[in-house]
């Protein structure tokens, strides 16, 4: 089973990857973390590297755990939330778990929202964490 989390390494990121971890081990999976950035000249190089930093920091918690994990920054031009689903298609992803901020659905439907894109576009089941 292939289990992608959408990562930004905010305080929910630790409660993402421990479900995940729970996720793997019941059920013989493999992680794979992720972080979509828009690209282009939407995007500082200091966050870039924050981002990378992230990510690395999170193979540790797998490696301890034993589950296979991988990492991707994605930074190909596209909204994360079409980025994650993209890239959860490409990779014949089966889970995906991702945060929810809480906040009005005036304010989803005038802002935007990833996870409410990768709710209603995802081609696997979404779980998500608040």
């Amino acid at each position: 089973m292939k289990i992608l989390v959408g990562y930004k390494g905010v305080n929910v990121g630790k409660d993402l990857i421990e479900i995940a971890a729970r996720h793997a081990r019941a059920f013989d999976g493999q992680v794979i973390v992720v972080t979509s950035m828009k690209g282009g000249g939407n995007t500082d190089p200091m966050e870039v590297k924050a981002a990378e930093d992230n990510l690395e920091g999170i193979k540790p918690f797998f490696k301890e755990k034993n589950i296979p994990c991988d990492t991707h920054l994605l930074v190909r031009g596209m909204e994360p939330g079409e980025d994650i689903v993209a890239f959860a298609e490409q990779n014949k992803v089966d889970e995906i778990i991702i945060g929810v901020r809480s906040r009005s659905k005036v304010g989803k439907l005038l802002f935007g929202s990833t996870s409410q894109v990768v709710i209603l576009q995802a081609s696997c089941p979404v779980v998500t964490v608040k």
